[in-house]
């Protein structure tokens, strides 16, 4: 037991010195927060500005309800044209125009199916890039329906503000908030998925290398394969659980320091109520709690997996590649149902999705926020903890069995059906 702390010790000291990650703990929620505004930015600022120059055959499109919608958004530009439609075709590039549009005489407003234009540019444009001009179109396309109904500005308001929403509301919780926990649940089970991947591969990646460096014959010389392998699986599990603290340590100095200068009551202080809000509709101390266990839990299960793959494999990164893909199709299966599972979380697959092993990390963090146990029983809670302890409890036999025969051994590229005889082999 003493020679599994040391190997746990030096496997977590080793790592958390390192300054990769220093610099992975501080830049990730900065990079991440970043890429949230950043992508935004970008998509504003890289959109397709058209101007368009259109004909109306219709002498429905008159010339001031196209410059009223250029003045709410210059995204695109429409301007109305009185020249041929066979003088626009050939000059509407020298003219200025990105593109042309001609209005049927044939348009009908009484019509009860849509219209379909052409948008002819002098360069190839996606349907997103055509949507500015098409959102304009449907705007005065709508004045010009309203008003030969007789709908003048105040009924239209009516219209289109007086609409019913729902709110899915479990009677057995009255306190869940769907839209809160449906956020909670996704950053949930994304966070599990990046840490499963990332540090699961690291696992795979440090046995390889102290595999190719002989390192490990001088280790199992005075440990037992398993003992070492365990070692590992844990130390690089802490090192993961000590990151994850510590982002959570930064959300809530953040979140201190913005309710110190958020309590006048201004846009901060709007922006804390909705903090607030989030930690009163949820029960943080049980979503804390789970969160660790199935970021452990499921870590261990794969991790020992990831081990036993790169004691088996020798400095061939293909190799070891082509070895893990049924793993890494596992955790991403996982967080592909975990789509479904928030759009229903008490549905047979999402239960059963949250109580098998290999799924059960990402998939029961996506149904927890939703409320316990209203939405998820404490008998299903239960059960799917003790199948995840028993499935990483055999994986980390499974993979024991494996890397005790593969961590010595070298030139021979090996396949799973050997793998599974290394782990069945009797001693």
């Amino acid at each position: 037991m003493n020679k599994t702390l040391l190997i746990i010790k030096r496997e977590y000291l080793t790592r958390v010195r390192k300054k990769t990650f220093i610099i992975s703990t501080i830049l990730f929620p900065v990079l991440y927060i970043g890429l949230i505004f950043g992508t935004s930015y970008i998509a504003v600022k890289s959109g397709t500005n058209l101007h368009v120059g259109v004909i109306d055959s219709s002498g429905y499109f008159d010339k001031g309800a196209l410059e009223r919608e250029n003045m709410k958004d210059s995204s695109s530009i429409l301007t109305l044209v009185d020249l041929p439609a066979d003088s626009l075709k050939k000059n509407f590039k020298t003219m200025g125009y990105d593109g042309y549009l001609i209005i049927p005489s044939s348009l009908n407003w009484e019509s009860s199916t849509g219209q379909l234009f052409t948008l002819h540019t002098g360069r190839t444009i996606g349907i997103e890039g055509a949507q500015p001009v098409q959102a304009k179109l449907n705007n005065i396309w709508s004045g010009i329906k309203n008003e030969k109904l007789g709908i003048d500005i105040t009924k239209k308001t009516i219209l289109e503000k007086n609409t019913i929403n729902l709110k899915p509301q479990n009677v057995e919780d009255e306190k869940a908030d769907s839209g809160v926990a449906t956020g909670i649940a996704f950053v949930a089970g994304f966070l599990i998925y990046i840490i499963l991947l990332l540090y699961g591969s690291q696992v795979m990646m440090g046995v390889m290398e102290e595999k190719t460096n002989r390192i490990a014959e001088v280790m199992v010389s005075s440990v037992k394969p398993f003992q070492l392998m365990l070692g590992k699986i844990i130390g690089i599990g802490l090192v993961a659980l000590t990151q994850f603290l510590l982002w959570i340590a930064f959300v809530f100095i953040i979140y201190n320091v913005s309710s110190a200068y958020g309590s006048d009551g201004g846009a901060m202080g709007s922006m804390i109520g909705g903090v607030q809000k989030v930690f009163t509709s949820i029960n943080v101390p049980l979503i804390l709690f789970c969160f660790i266990f199935y970021l452990l839990g499921g870590f261990f299960f794969y991790s020992s997996l990831y081990a036993a793959i790169g004691s088996a494999v020798n400095e061939d990164m293909r190799e070891a590649q082509s070895l893990s893909f049924p793993i890494t199709m596992l955790v991403i299966i996982s967080i592909a149902l975990m789509q479904a599972t928030m759009r229903d979380p008490s549905g047979p697959m999402a239960v059963w999705g949250s109580i098998i092993p290999f799924s059960s990390p990402i998939i029961m963090m996506g149904r927890i926020p939703f409320g316990v146990p209203g939405t998820v029983p404490w008998w299903q809670l239960i059960a799917s903890m003790a199948a995840l302890i028993a499935g990483f409890i055999f994986t980390t036999w499974f993979a024991g069995k494996i890397y005790r025969t593969g961590i010595l051994m070298y030139g021979k590229k090996p396949s799973w059906k050997e793998m599974l005889k290394w782990a069945f082999r009797k001693n």
